[in-house]
């Protein structure tokens, strides 16, 4: 179990030496993912930016996702859910909209007239808190594949084997801590779990884009 999300990160870290001398680019899905990546960030260098990711749920079932939307606009659909579930296209069409509105309003808070990093050529790791269905992961993943990575790498400190074997598929080198056979969520793995706060992922990219590395983290997450 992680006492919170940056020793989670600090100890992710420890597995990703190997990108260090590759100006690597990690990017991290807010908010959790951010807590996790800056440690990696403060260790090994590169540059830290986002990857906004959000799922689709099925009507009247919010947390059961039907697809997923990521920030560079790829969209994934679990079709046999749509089918099964006999879910309306105008209801996807609708839910899609609503999450790139969101997507962009986030991207807006956090990044404001930043230009996106780039990703063509480079080792490229996909940081997150952990892993539960692996879904929503899946749409920034094929998305960002697309953009020809030098490498591209999935790091979490915890999540269930199934999703991660499905996940190692899409990417070029897949790290984790844990991959535990029971699992009902990701934050029972960890001591501290509280939502991370806006303000914290500010101050945390503001640190990264100074390009100053602080001597020592503070506060938990």
């Amino acid at each position: 179990m992680f006492k919170d999300r940056l020793e989670a990160g600090e100890l992710l870290a420890g597995q990703l030496g190997l990108y260090a001398g590759d100006n690597p680019l990690w990017l991290a899905i807010p908010r959790g993912g951010v807590a996790v990546a800056f440690p990696i960030w403060k260790r090994w260098g590169g540059e830290l930016d986002l990857l906004i990711t959000h799922k689709i749920g099925v009507p009247g079932q919010p947390e059961l996702a039907v697809g997923a939307v990521s920030s560079d606009g790829t969209v994934i659909l679990n079709d046999r859910l749509v089918e099964t579930l006999q879910i309306p296209r105008t209801y996807l069409h609708r839910a899609v909209e609503e999450t790139r509105q969101e997507i962009n309003r986030r991207m807006d808070l956090y990044r404001g007239n930043r230009l996106p990093p780039t990703v063509e050529g480079r080792a490229t790791i996909v940081v997150d808190d952990g892993v539960a269905t692996g879904f929503t992961l899946l749409s920034a993943l094929k998305g960002l594949r697309q953009k020809q990575p030098g490498k591209l790498v999935l790091a979490v400190p915890v999540g269930p084997p199934e999703a991660l074997e499905m996940l190692k598929s899409e990417v070029d080198h897949l790290v984790f801590l844990s991959a535990p056979s029971y699992f009902a969520a990701v934050g029972q793995f960890y001591r501290k779990f509280d939502q991370v706060r806006d303000d914290q992922v500010l101050a945390w990219l503001n640190q990264a884009w100074s390009g100053k590395r602080p001597l020592s983290l503070e506060g938990n997450c």
